[in-house]
């Protein structure tokens, strides 16, 4: 309402001045509660991001974590019984020559990588905090197999070698790539993480299959289609596929973005994985046509341009041979 100070005492005009004082604190203090209130939530949303591995380069991959436990038992229990190491297998660089294995950060070895992915699986389930879980992966709701799979089944966890089997075979029938395996190891870990569930011996084979299946859509240029690992797993159907995928992605809260600093620290975590366990990476000396294309990838880190055009996810440094070769980095 319009207000008129012609008219009035002066005792009126100090009266309403005092109350719109009043008034201008009362609504100071609301602004400034909801600014603490929005800020709390920012930084409580911020933390939640830093800790959750598969967004934030920072922080540690949950199955490292969950391995460490087993680790450190073996290491003791070797210790106590005077256990020897036995010969040591792994070889190490000298002056005249350069050891080196078949695997980068950007062409990871796929059977390796593999092992590792499904190694890292094998310790989530052994690992896991409980069983919570959810009927759309849950595999007595929604199985995988038109056989009848006894109860007994679900109430022991897989050994490594089983759940290496079953990705194995999936990724050797739809002929997906080393680094799809480690996405869909980023993405199971998110699921995890968002949907604060577990992965257990009921659902184990379905959250794998949902994580493999989004990863190959989102990284391979040629992805696989839903109808394809119905070839591959004959008696799932694909309307089972689709509400899988759903669910997946709903979960994910749609968030398929995995950073190339988060790709790199799951790629060197899994290598830790493998040292920590006795996988070793298949080592052979430095040749003089892999010294080569080390010197290629090495001048893409100088060349803007040619860097670019390596983003390209076929792109091979078997490309750059023929240009002028400048001094390799090996180290």
């Amino acid at each position: 309402h319009p207000f008129n100070f012609e008219g009035g005492s002066i005792s009126h005009k100090l009266a309403f001045s005092s109350q719109l004082t009043d008034l201008a604190e009362t609504n100071l203090h609301a602004v400034e509660e909801r600014s603490q209130g929005n800020s709390s939530e920012g930084v409580e949303r911020d933390l939640a991001l830093e800790s959750n591995p598969s967004d934030h380069p920072r922080a540690s991959t949950i199955f490292l974590s969950k391995s460490q436990t087993d680790v450190r038992e073996k290491r003791k229990s070797n210790h106590l019984n005077h256990v020897s190491p036995g010969q040591l297998t792994k070889k190490y660089s000298s002056c005249s020559t350069i050891f080196l294995d078949d695997s980068t950060v950007s062409q990871p070895n796929l059977r390796t990588t593999v092992k590792c992915v499904t190694l890292a699986i094998y310790y989530h389930i052994k690992n896991r905090d409980a069983n919570r879980s959810l009927d759309i992966f849950d595999e007595r709701s929604h199985p995988l197999t038109r056989e009848k799979v006894p109860e007994e089944y679900f109430k022991h966890d897989p050994e490594h070698k089983f759940i290496y089997r079953f990705v194995r075979t999936l990724f050797s029938a739809a002929q997906l790539t080393a680094e799809c395996a480690i996405v869909t190891l980023v993405y199971l870990e998110r699921l995890l993480t968002y949907a604060e569930i577990d992965i257990c011996p009921t659902n184990w084979k379905r959250i794998v299959l949902g994580a493999i299946l989004l990863a190959s859509k989102v990284w391979d240029d040629q992805a696989v289609w839903n109808v394809d690992y119905c070839q591959i797993l004959k008696d799932i159907t694909v309307e089972d596929m689709n509400e899988m995928e759903r669910h997946f992605l709903e979960l994910l809260q749609f968030n398929i973005n995995v950073p190339a600093s988060v790709y790199a620290k799951y790629y060197f975590d899994l290598r830790s994985l493998a040292d920590d366990n006795n996988l070793n990476f298949l080592f052979a000396p430095l040749s003089k046509e892999r010294a080569q294309n080390l010197e290629a990838i090495s001048r893409l880190c100088e060349d803007k341009d040619l860097c670019r055009a390596a983003m390209r996810r076929s792109f091979s440094a078997d490309n750059f041979i023929g240009i002028q070769r400048s001094k390799a980095i090996l180290s």
